[in-house]
């Protein structure tokens, strides 16, 4: 459950932060604060599906939509920042779920694919439609790449640390969680097998 709660929690506090806080800019790129925590948020939904898998994962992403757009749009976003923002929810988390589901490689690589696309495609999707030149117009076309880049590359870089530290914490304490674990002890038995040989 906790999983669950970091989950849902992680989509409620990105929206309050980036409403709540001026985008950070380096040099051309452009990232909201609470772009860093979208790829927590990715990280664990991998997490849930690990858990509960695929079928539950959808029921959650629902309950998260909800959320999602219930608390945009109580902190006061414009109807259209909400629309984007559900938009792009619902294609980013499907494709994560999607992408996650078929590749069959250890943690931190799928959560690292996945993470690609659909932190690409949230990022695409919400700067274009909601802030951008379809939307509200906050971001001009020649500027659009650059906050499309920013926040993708924030996601990225966020899933990766919180995927390998997940990773990490897990081998450490000797839990059981499915896709990490399980391929550490494939890892450890192979690793066996050729000192067995040798």
């Amino acid at each position: 459950m906790i999983r669950i709660a970091i989950y849902l929690l992680s989509i409620i506090l990105a929206n309050v932060i980036t409403a709540r806080f001026a985008p950070l800019e380096l040099g051309p790129l452009i990232i909201p604060y609470g772009t860093l925590l979208i790829g927590l948020t990715l990280v664990m939904r991998d997490m849930v599906q690990n858990r509960f898998g695929r079928l539950r994962t959808y029921l959650l992403i629902g309950l998260a939509l909800l959320l999602s757009a219930l608390s945009s749009y109580l902190i006061g976003d414009p109807l259209w920042v909400v629309f984007a923002s559900t938009l792009s929810f619902i294609i980013s988390e499907t494709a994560d779920t999607e992408i996650y589901t078929r590749f069959k490689l250890p943690f931190v690589k799928r959560v690292m694919y996945s993470g690609i696309v659909a932190g690409f495609l949230d990022s695409a999707i919400f700067v274009i439609i909601g802030i951008g030149p379809l939307g509200l117009e906050f971001v001009p076309w020649n500027l659009v790449p650059y906050a499309i880049l920013g926040q993708w590359v924030a996601k990225v870089v966020m899933q990766l640390v919180v995927a390998g530290g997940i990773r990490k914490v897990v081998i450490k304490m000797d839990l059981y969680e499915p896709n990490i674990t399980d391929r550490k002890l494939e890892e450890d038995k192979a690793c066996e097998k050729v000192t067995q040989t040798i």
